[in-house]
C-alpha cells in the first residue's frame, strides 16, 4: 500500500509539472562578448566594431537573449512574450542555479502592457514603467497583456552581493533631470529609474533620456568614467531613420550607425554619444566600482578627435 501511495503521488506530481510548465516557455539564450583593449580597437574596421560592440539581436519574440559582456559581468537583453509567458533561466556562463543567484535585474518596458511575475508576485508594467528585482529571487516570468500588443522588456542585469528588496518604478517615482539647450542641439530630459536615490540597489543603475523637439545630440559634451561601464539602448528611432553613435577614446573616436531596438556596450575607457537623424528615445544602463551617478570625467568638444 505503502508503495502504490509513493507511485500515485510522484504521478500526480509529474502532471503538475507538466500543466505548470505549459503556462510558459523557457527559451533563454546568450551571446558572450569578451572585453577589448583600447590600443586594439585603434585597429578596427567597421565590421570589426559591430561585431565586438553592438548588439542587435533584442526584441524577438517569444524569446529572451542576453549578451553577456565581460565589461564589469555586465548583461543587456530583452523578454518579448506574445502567445505564451517566458520563464527567466539561468544560462551556463552564469554557473548557478538560478539566474538571480548572484545577480540583480532591471527591467524597463518599451512596449504596451505586461506583468512580471516574481517569486509569485505579480508587478503590472505599463509603457516606460520598470521594475528592480533583487538578487535571491528564483522565479520570473514575463507575460503580455495582449498577444497582439506585447509588452517589450529591456533587461540589464550585474553581479550583486546583497538582497535588495524588488521593486516598481512607475512615472511618478523617477528623478527627472533636464539637461542641454536648443542652441547645441542637446535639450533632453533624463530620467532616473534605478538608481540608489530611488531604490536600493547594488550596483546596477539605468534610466532613460528622450530629446527634446529639434535636438538631435544626446551626452554631449561627452565623457568618460573609468569607474563604471555602460549599455545604451536605442528605441523610438523610425524604419527609415538611424543615430549615429560615438565610442572611443576622446582622442581616437570612431562611430556605429545604429538602428531601432539596437544596444552598443561602451567600455569604462570610452566616449558614449550620439546623433540622430530623428526624433529618437534612449536607455542607459551602468554598473561598476560606484554608484555615484555624476562620477564622469568630462572631455572638451573642441578636444574630440
Amino acid at each position: 500500500m505503502y508503495f502504490y501511495f509513493i507511485t500515485f503521488t510522484s504521478l500526480i506530481d509529474r502532471v503538475i509539472n507538466i500543466i505548470h510548465q505549459k503556462r510558459y516557455t523557457m527559451k533563454t539564450t546568450y551571446d558572450v562578448r569578451y572585453a577589448s583593449s583600447p590600443n586594439d580597437v585603434k585597429t578596427y574596421d567597421t565590421e570589426k566594431l559591430r561585431n565586438e560592440f553592438l548588439i542587435d539581436s533584442l526584441m524577438k519574440p517569444d524569446a529572451i537573449h542576453f549578451v553577456y559582456t565581460h565589461y564589469d559581468r555586465y548583461m543587456a537583453g530583452s523578454a518579448v512574450p506574445t502567445t505564451t509567458s517566458l520563464k527567466l533561466e539561468t544560462v551556463d556562463a552564469l554557473k548557478s542555479e538560478f539566474f538571480l543567484e548572484r545577480r540583480e535585474l532591471g527591467i524597463i518596458n518599451v512596449g504596451d502592457q505586461g506583468t512580471v511575475t516574481v517569486d509569485g508576485t505579480d508587478y503590472v508594467l505599463d509603457h516606460k514603467e520598470a521594475l528592480y528585482v533583487g538578487q535571491g529571487n528564483k522565479d520570473v516570468v514575463f507575460k503580455s497583456t495582449s498577444k497582439d500588443k506585447p509588452a517589450k522588456f529591456y533587461l540589464n542585469s550585474a553581479p550583486a552581493h546583497k538582497a535588495f528588496p524588488t521593486k516598481k518604478i512607475g512615472a511618478d517615482d523617477v528623478e527627472v533631470i533636464e539637461l542641454g539647450a536648443p542652441e547645441t542641439a542637446n535639450a533632453r530630459t533624463l530620467r532616473k529609474y534605478i538608481v540608489n536615490s530611488v531604490v536600493d540597489v547594488c550596483q546596477l543603475q539605468m534610466g532613460m533620456t528622450t530629446l527634446k523637439p529639434g535636438s538631435s545630440w544626446n551626452t554631449m559634451p561627452a565623457h568618460v568614467h573609468d569607474r563604471r561601464m555602460e549599455v545604451y539602448f536605442y528605441f523610438e528611432i523610425p524604419e527609415d531613420q538611424a543615430v549615429c553613435h560615438f565610442m572611443g577614446q576622446p582622442q581616437e573616436t570612431r562611430h556605429i550607425w545604429m538602428a531601432n531596438n539596437q544596444a552598443v556596450i561602451s567600455p569604462p575607457w570610452s566616449i558614449h554619444s550620439g546623433s540622430g537623424t530623428s526624433s529618437y528615445t534612449f536607455i542607459w544602463g551602468m554598473s561598476g566600482e560606484n554608484l555615484d551617478y555624476g562620477d564622469m570625467d568630462h572631455c572638451k568638444i573642441n578636444e574630440l578627435r
